[in-house]
């Protein structure tokens, strides 16, 4: 493990906190996060459990994005692919970020639990999200890299849609993932322009819509400026679909903000 864990809790909650989850289970027993089947009160020692989260058949059912895949866009292919390989659609084109790698495809249960959490406001899945989040952390470029130096920053949503949906999913899985890891978490971008639909564009149209729609956060008087400069930089998002949002929000944070390294890990690839 490369980044720090959560703070070690005192002797105090260490006592107290068995006898709480047993409390809390006997009165409102925990459900699966995708049938919302009782789950046996022993499995998962931690709430990151996977075992914890989810019943076996569900567990089973998830849809792990496994290799082998692209090493920047981290799209996946059928077949015999040996060692690292660069998609067609990462071929030829600039990238600001390292790579990026997702815990999940985009399809079935976590599909339905993305969308129940980001649109119907179930807040209450941000656990099971950030649980398979986590998940990233184990890729092996991001294994060997020294997390707890690295900071964690949201791409951000315009302030009419933020103020619609009334959160931001990627600020809510940073600051989750941030309790579990131990590795910071900074609201350092802010999004300066609405921009069309890009479902309706292609993937050069896309890159050209965004130019411009993000920037580094102001910040007020009172409050201390994020340090960028010289640091590894995991940018979280819920879903990676063709990774033009992502790049944006890299170019800025790379070019205006000095950051060294950024790399992109969302909950599931689209």
């Amino acid at each position: 493990m490369s980044y720090p864990g959560p703070p070690a809790p005192s002797l105090l909650r260490r006592m107290v906190r068995p006898v709480l989850a047993a409390a809390v289970d006997l009165l409102y027993p925990r459900l699966c996060c995708g049938c919302k089947t009782p789950l046996d009160p022993g499995a998962g020692a931690a709430s990151t459990d996977i075992q914890a989260l989810f019943c076996h058949t569900c567990e089973e059912a998830l849809p792990w994005v496994q290799a082998p895949c692209c090493r920047v866009c981290g799209e996946t292919y059928d077949g015999a692919i040996s060692g690292d390989f660069r998609c067609a659609n990462c071929s030829g084109r600039r990238l600001e970020f390292e790579f990026a790698t997702a815990a999940c495809h985009a399809r079935e249960l976590v599909r339905e639990l993305v969308h129940q959490f980001k649109y119907e406001r179930r807040l209450h899945l941000r656990g099971a999200l950030a649980g398979l989040l986590l998940r990233t952390l184990e890729e092996p470029r991001l294994a060997r890299e020294p997390l707890a130096s690295w900071l964690l920053v949201p791409v951000p949503l315009h302030p009419e849609r933020e103020q619609d949906r009334e959160f931001n999913q990627s600020w809510e899985l940073c600051l989750r993932l941030a309790r579990l890891t131990g590795i910071p978490a900074v609201n350092a971008l802010a999004r300066v322009q609405e921009t069309d639909p890009q479902a309706r564009l292609n993937r050069q149209e896309r890159l050209k819509n965004l130019r411009g729609a993000f920037a580094l956060r102001k910040v007020r008087p009172w409050q201390k400026k994020p340090a960028l400069q010289g640091r590894g930089i995991l940018l979280v998002d819920d879903v990676f679909t063709t990774g033009a949002t992502t790049n944006e929000c890299a170019r800025v944070l790379r070019r205006e903000g000095g950051a060294q390294k950024v790399v992109v890990i969302t909950v599931a690839r689209g």
